[in-house]
């Protein structure tokens, strides 16, 4: 038996980090089986989940302990069930375009919150656009709706907010593979 763990780590970004995490996984027999992982202003970060072997679940744990004096920083929370998620549920995705102001994330995540949907990816940056150099907010989201809320009702809610807030929001149907 196996025991899926999820780890989260932060550190100052370096070669080797990832390597790190891995020699760890491998050591105890475990299995690397998801991950995101990004460098953002000089951090390296990550949420990756592992199945270990359920008897060796407290030393990968120790193990991991050992990274933090190479200044990475880990935290394990042992995995659950997806009690978000129900079969019915529809996978849909989400683009946000708009000028950058703060508050965008707040205000799409505050309507999302309140239909009920549950933002399983969210993914987003600041660019400049071309020929103006204006900054622009982008992000993509992978939403689970729950039953009864249909595309076209989220997308019109996004549309209503979207004339609100000043940002250009499109919704798509998604699968889960997306």
């Amino acid at each position: 038996m196996t025991t899926a763990l999820v780890l989260t780590f932060i550190g100052d970004d370096r070669p080797g980090l990832v390597n790190a995490i891995s020699e760890k996984v491998a050591a105890c027999g475990g299995t690397w089986l998801e991950s995101r992982l990004a460098q953002l202003t000089g951090k390296f970060a990550g949420i990756l989940l592992v199945n270990v072997p359920d008897e060796k679940v407290d030393a990968f744990q120790a193990a991991l302990r050992e990274l933090d004096a190479k200044g990475l920083r880990v935290a394990v929370e042992r995995g659950g069930a997806d009690a978000g998620a129900a079969a019915s549920d529809r996978i849909l995705k989400l683009e946000i375009v708009g000028h950058e102001r703060a508050g965008i994330v707040r205000d799409v995540t505050q309507a999302l919150t309140g239909l009920g949907v549950n933002i399983e990816e969210f993914s987003s940056g600041v660019e400049s656009a071309p020929f103006s150099g204006v900054e622009m907010f982008r992000a993509t989201a992978r939403l689970r709706a729950p039953r009864g809320l249909t595309a076209d009702a989220l997308r019109q809610a996004v549309e209503r907010l979207a004339s609100e807030i000043m940002v250009d929001l499109a919704v798509s149907e998604g699968d889960a593979d997306d």
